[in-house]
């Protein structure tokens, strides 16, 4: 599975997204599930996609973990940075907790930044 990540745009171009999906879908086109997440701008994103939290990505992707205690003491790292990592990523849809483990379940994100503004973008 893979999650896409869109930087840049308008809410409206992330709606706009959904509703051709919910269009196609209600005319019987058969329409194959995105796991989609939009950040408003490159600023927005950045804080987001640290080194430490990637490598958080990695480990869950490979490894689901059943407590941020466990997560913390198989990446060699400090509880509460783990935690605050998992929150931040869990937030914007990156990471979840299933059942009883923190996942990251899909293969790859791909990234797509637009280098138009807002305004062109209308």
């Amino acid at each position: 599975m893979t999650k896409t990540v869109h930087v840049g745009g308008t809410l409206q171009d992330a709606a706009k997204r959904f509703g051709d999906a919910w269009a196609r879908a209600q005319a019987g086109d058969s329409v194959v599930p995105q796991d989609t997440v939009t950040f408003v701008s490159w600023s927005a994103l950045a804080p987001v996609m640290t080194d430490k939290r990637h490598e958080l990505l990695r480990h869950l992707h490979q490894t689901p973990e059943k407590s941020i205690r466990a997560l913390a003491r198989a990446l060699g790292r400090d509880y509460k940075r783990v935690h605050e990592d998992l929150t931040a990523l869990a937030t914007v849809g990156l990471v979840e907790r299933d059942g009883d483990c923190w996942r990251a379940d899909y293969d790859e994100i791909h990234t797509s930044i637009t280098l138009l503004s807002p305004q062109a973008a209308e």
